[in-house]
């Protein structure tokens, strides 16, 4: 079984950005979204004006944390061969009772993709404004980056 990395949040964070699962490159960098041709860093330096790629990655998460951002993935452990979420087997979901204790100013909760995407009712049900995005993988190319970018714009838009 594979396992998820820890959540990036501290009790300052107010949106929480939550991927699937950890692609192969992600796994082997021990850093979210590390392969180099997904475009989550790319978008959200879109997003906030502020060349996010460039940055070291601990740098990248310091930036997300000053703006109130934090990063984790709806699956805690799963059985997977390759990076895509559609070969994920035996997943097992993160425990997401505890955010509201570790994160008491979290109000938005957005998916990257529709395989997180698919928790989006639960959180709602729980009180927090939801956000699903087109995924960033670069598996996912329905859309460009210029489409992609429209809707995740509305991470920092007020509800």
């Amino acid at each position: 079984m594979l396992t998820c990395f820890a959540p990036v949040v501290d009790r300052h964070t107010e949106i929480l950005i939550l991927g699937s699962f950890p692609g192969e490159a992600s796994l082997a960098a021990q850093q979210y979204y590390a392969h180099p041709q997904n475009q989550f860093w790319r978008l959200l330096s879109a997003v906030f004006d502020k060349d996010l790629v460039a940055l070291p990655y601990a740098e990248r998460l310091l930036r997300l944390k000053a703006h109130r951002i934090g990063l984790w993935d709806v699956i805690a452990a799963c059985a997977r061969e390759g990076s895509l979420d559609s070969a994920i087997r035996h997943a097992q979901h993160n425990d997401f009772a505890p955010l509201r204790r570790q994160c008491p100013a979290l109000r938005r909760v957005c998916f990257n993709g529709k395989t997180s995407g698919k928790q989006a009712p639960l959180f709602a049900k729980a009180g927090f404004d939801t956000l699903v995005l087109p995924s960033s993988s670069p598996a996912y190319a329905v859309m460009r980056f210029e489409q992609k970018l429209v809707h995740w714009r509305g991470i920092i838009a007020q509800p």
